[in-house]
């Protein structure tokens, strides 16, 4: 005997078709609500797991910022001062500035043994010369930390053993080897605190003969960082080390270097020409006035006689060490060349010549 089984309209069992769409119902609520809570706990650890990577991120640049800002440095002009003072003379305010204002797009760097790093420790008015510098909007003030700036370099051994009480010109030497180790680790141009810009710099690979005879260490170009030139700088720094000798880690060492980098004898027949992809520029781009003549500096010039002189130059290295003991200062109204070059080339200085002369 058969059986027919009544069906509704559209084939379903009879009493069924209330039944599934409950159970649908609760089946899609129950799944939609399971979804919406692993994906709330899924959010919540994946927020408290960002913060907690951004708070680490934070911290590692804090630490970078505080302890050592220098690997992140582009190249740039760097100055460095190796003594403790921070200070320093109206020459040293106005080669910073006028460099700073001849090469705005460019960082300047001013390294400093004796800076703390925190600006908020040189209030004004008992410091002049920082609160100056820092309100300049391409300079940045850094410390000079020694043990890491000579770090992976030939100088680390010297550095560690050399005691600074027992070397007669240990300012100087100290800023030869900080110089090599600058332009090694960062490239860009480094300039003694005592060359007032007058133009804008190119970046490049240069050095500059002060005469036939010798090459000046008071500014120099490396265009990328480790140079080998400077590689060897360094090591023939340490070979030939010699702290009693004037000039033998600076001018004496560097035209030793460019000797064997070029396999000359003769720096002269070499001036205003490339060899191995290293410039040596003419002897006025930076000391149009010879350092036997440093206190022309210091009267007054027909302006004839600037233009033609000055005509080629770069920046005017005033050969301060000649002035050791600070007889020659800036005197507003006194018509002299140096006057000239702070109104024209470091006006913040000058405006604040007479305090900072009292420093």
């Amino acid at each position: 005997m058969k059986i027919k089984l009544q069906t509704g309209a559209f084939g379903e069992a009879p009493h069924c078709h209330t039944m599934i769409p409950i159970r649908l119902i609760f089946s899609l609520v129950f799944i939609i609500g399971a979804s919406v809570l692993l994906y709330v706990i899924w959010h919540l650890k994946t927020q408290q797991h960002f913060q907690k990577k951004m708070v680490r991120m934070s911290q590692v640049e804090d630490e970078a910022t505080m302890e050592d800002p220098r690997p992140l440095l582009d190249p740039g002009i760097m100055f460095v001062e190796t003594s403790d003072n921070v200070e320093l003379k109206p020459l040293v305010m106005c080669s910073v500035e006028s460099t700073a204002r001849q090469n705005p797009d460019k960082p300047i760097y001013f390294f400093m043994k004796g800076f703390s790093g925190n600006l908020s420790q040189y209030p004004e008015p008992k410091y002049r010369l920082i609160p100056l510098l820092s309100s300049m909007q391409n300079v940045v003030l850094l410390p000079l930390n020694a043990n890491k700036l000579f770090d992976d370099t030939s100088l680390n051994t010297w550095y560690q053993k050399v005691n600074p009480k027992e070397e007669r010109y240990w300012l100087n030497v100290f800023a030869d080897g900080c110089r090599f180790a600058l332009l090694w680790k960062y490239g860009g141009i480094y300039l003694d605190t005592d060359i007032i810009s007058m133009k804008s710099m190119p970046f490049g690979n240069f050095i500059c003969p002060e005469n036939a005879d010798y090459i000046s260490v008071g500014a120099l170009g490396f265009s990328h960082r480790h140079h080998p030139f400077l590689w060897n700088c360094m090591k023939d720094f340490v070979a030939n080390y010699n702290g009693d000798i004037w000039g033998q880690q600076g001018p004496k060492l560097i035209t030793r270097v460019m000797k064997r980098w070029c396999q000359m004898d003769n720096i002269g027949a070499f001036i205003g020409k490339e060899c191995n992809n290293i410039s040596l520029w003419i002897t006025d781009r930076f000391y149009p006035v010879p350092w036997s003549a440093w206190e022309k500096y210091f009267v007054p010039w027909k302006m004839k006689d600037v233009e033609r002189i000055f005509s080629a130059t770069y920046g005017a290295h005033v050969w301060n060490f000649m002035n050791s003991s600070g007889k020659k200062k800036v005197v507003t109204g006194s018509g002299s060349l140096i006057e000239h070059f702070f109104q024209l080339y470091c006006p913040t200085t000058y405006r604040n010549l007479n305090q900072l002369n009292n420093i």
